[in-house]
């Protein structure tokens, strides 16, 4: 059964590029903290749909946490571009 070696030979190596792949992008997810997908505001946003849902929707309840997200937000942009900016880098590339 030479053939059913073969595919499996085939499977394996497809195996090991996803690994392979998988490692070189696995530092992005190590710290969350300095993660690309680390979010600092995620808490107060999480705190303003807690109080949607605690309040039945009604915005005008929650209109704090909402203006916490976004000075949360807008300070953590700034701070980024800042950032990149003494990098020199571009926001696309």
């Amino acid at each position: 059964m030479p053939g059913s070696e073969g595919a499996e030979g085939a499977e394996g190596t497809k195996g090991a590029e996803k690994s392979t792949e998988w490692q070189k992008g696995g530092a992005r997810f190590t710290n969350k903290r300095y993660s690309e997908y680390f979010d600092p505001c995620q808490e107060a946003a999480d705190r303003s749909l807690k109080c949607l849902r605690r309040n039945g929707g009604d915005k005008g309840m929650c209109t704090d946490y909402f203006q916490a997200y976004k000075d949360c937000k807008q300070k953590w942009m700034e701070e980024m571009k800042e950032a990149k900016r003494k990098e020199g880098r571009s926001w696309f590339g």
